[in-house]
């Protein structure tokens, strides 16, 4: 957790945003994925999410659930998610996030889970379907650890809620710009700004905002009213394409670099 707040402190004090890049792991193969996050690191990414994947992503759009599909396909377990965050981290001494659902840390253990996330060098979970009221027992192991929580929050969430949510997370809020499943779309949604406006009230936690962000000219926008600008669907469409790949990745993540520095 401390990595990801202390790269967050960073990047507002250099007065900018900061990148966070998400793919999941064993895409199009653990080493591939690995490769893959390496490359999104090495090209300006300041934060890297790999995603746990997941047989039923209800919050993830096409794009996302091919890869994860691909993934499940190929064999892919925890062990193999842990072996992405320890490689990703090692080679880059970036800060790496897991970005899982609850089902699949609640099956492998709580404790386990989080003792083994720690020791491979992640720095906390992004937990989008885990309800804060029942979030205490993964929030014990997490602080033990040292490991960030980060809570997912939407447009339709009530003020309360988003205090709540808020007071229960740590490292940062991730504030989805839209209502519905994840993917690339061809302008940001308004309602974006307005939720992190509305979040800056309630808390300290520096806001990032995902779902959508496709492009530099997006990631700028984003940039002028958040602390972290995170994409996913851009990349992993990306890797998907016939003449996708780490070059290919590479190229896509220094524009969106760019993007963010210059919102």
């Amino acid at each position: 957790m401390r990595l990801v707040t202390e790269t967050l402190a960073a990047t507002k004090a250099a007065g900018r945003a900061a990148l966070i890049a998400y793919l999941p792991a064993g895409f199009p193969t653990v080493d591939r994925g690995i490769a893959a996050l390496r490359a999104t690191a090495d090209a300006g990414a300041d934060i890297v999410e790999v995603g746990l994947p997941h047989s039923d992503p209800v919050l993830d759009g096409p794009v996302i659930q091919t890869a994860d599909d691909i993934a499940l396909r190929g064999g892919v377990r925890i062990a193999d998610v842990l072996r992405t965050v320890r490689e990703v981290h090692t080679a880059t001494g970036k800060p790496v996030l897991v970005m899982s659902y609850w089902n699949p840390v609640s099956r492998y253990g709580v404790e386990r889970f989080a003792r083994e996330l720690a020791a491979a060098g992640g720095s906390g979970c992004v937990l989008p379907d885990l309800p804060v009221a029942e979030s205490a027992p993964w929030r014990r192991q997490a602080a033990e650890h040292g490991l960030a929580t980060v809570f997912v929050v939407a447009p339709s969430s009530t003020d309360d809620q988003l205090a709540e949510t808020a007071a229960a997370g740590t490292g940062f809020v991730y504030a989805a710009a839209l209502m519905g499943v994840t993917g690339t779309r061809s302008t940001v949604d308004a309602g974006a700004a307005v939720l992190a406006r509305r979040l800056r009230a309630l808390t300290e936690l520096p806001v990032c905002v995902g779902m959508g962000v496709s492009d530099a000219n997006q990631a700028a926008e984003v940039a002028g009213f958040a602390d972290g600008v995170i994409v996913g669907s851009a990349l992993v469409e990306t890797l998907l394409a016939e003449d996708g790949g780490p070059a290919a990745l590479e190229r896509l993540t220094g524009r969106l670099a760019s993007g963010v520095r210059a919102g």
